[in-house]
């Protein structure tokens, strides 16, 4: 099976400090290090360069208008380019977190390289957090800020915060979406800004007691059998089939997300509340939906299961609103 983690001679290109990871992949180091350190650590310490682009017709070559990118570990062409695409080298993404690294406020969680070399990321963890009081404990969030680097034409750099619930590991993708304000997006038509991002983004403390707001919002609304079958029959829906009345009429991860809602990591925590419905969702995201680890790694952060879990949060919140 083809991983998502790029693999050279033999070894998944991704560090991990602290804990392990939800997902479980890469190689663990000491949770102290430098941005740098990290790069070096998950195997990213190479760059990329436009290199014009030919193809031979008749043994002659024709220049082709396009260039490719070219990875200097190996000379590989991850894409091809055109003439105003502005690569952004891997140091400088890494480069990015050192002001915040240096003063506390962050450090350096987990880096890797996706499909390739394609897409190669940083998570570091915001010296920020917050729990939710329940009868059974305290469940504590923790906030993270991803960094994406693509070296594929048509994707976005991507600066975002990832939420991410200690109690089961599940990235929770609290996205206050409507507000577009959690996460920033640059095309490379022009230089990376690391200094415009940061102020674009506007890091950690009001974001984060926004995401405190709605996850209390949610532990506080409880749902009925009636608006649970309707809320999993949405997210999972089943083909050929118009209504959705009772358990049996559910798809068949519908019904294991009603499965999993009593037993997942921290169910007892807001017990019979939408932040439990929720949470029922992303446990799944993460941990079961797809074929392994590093495919639901990637589908959770930038697939078919991020987005499923922000339509998961945007409806869970309009029936909490609506209870």
């Amino acid at each position: 099976m083809a991983h998502m983690i790029e693999m050279i001679n033999g070894k998944a290109q991704m560090a991990y400090a602290g804990d392990t990871p939800w997902h479980g992949l890469g190689t663990r180091v000491p949770n102290d290090l430098t941005p740098v350190q990290m790069l070096e650590a998950a195997g990213l310490n190479w760059s990329v360069e436009p290199v014009e682009s030919y193809i031979k017709h008749n043994g002659t070559e024709i220049p082709t208008g396009m260039k490719s990118l070219v990875r200097s570990l190996d000379s590989k062409v991850l894409t091809n380019i055109g003439e105003n695409w502005e690569p952004v080298q891997n140091v400088e993404a890494f480069e990015f977190f050192n002001d915040f690294v240096m003063a506390g406020d962050m450090e350096m969680h987990t880096a890797g390289s996706l499909r390739d070399g394609q897409i190669v990321w940083a998570l570091a963890k915001v010296k920020e957090s917050f729990s939710l009081a329940t009868k059974k404990g305290e469940d504590v969030v923790e906030s993270y800020l991803l960094f994406s680097n693509p070296h594929k034409y048509g994707f976005a750099l991507d600066v975002r915060f990832t939420p991410i619930r200690v109690v089961c590991n599940n990235t929770l993708t609290l996205s206050l979406q409507a507000k577009g304000d959690n996460m920033v997006r640059l095309n490379h038509r022009r230089k990376f800004n690391a200094d415009e991002v940061k102020e674009t983004l506007g890091i950690a403390k009001d974001k984060l007691a926004a995401y405190k707001e709605m996850a209390q919002f949610l532990s506080t609304k409880r749902y009925t059998k009636d608006n649970l079958v309707e809320y999993f029959s949405g997210l999972f829906p089943k083909h050929n089939v118009e209504s959705v009345k009772e358990v049996k009429d559910l798809s068949r991860n519908a019904v294991r997300a009603i499965e999993v809602l009593d037993t997942q990591p921290g169910a007892e925590m807001g017990e019979g509340t939408w932040w439990q419905a929720y949470n029922a969702v992303t446990y799944l995201a993460d941990h079961e939906l797809g074929r392994s680890a590093d495919s639901r790694l990637t589908s959770a952060w930038y697939g078919t299961n991020r987005n499923l879990k922000m339509r998961a949060l945007d409806t869970a919140v309009e029936m909490a609103e609506a209870a």
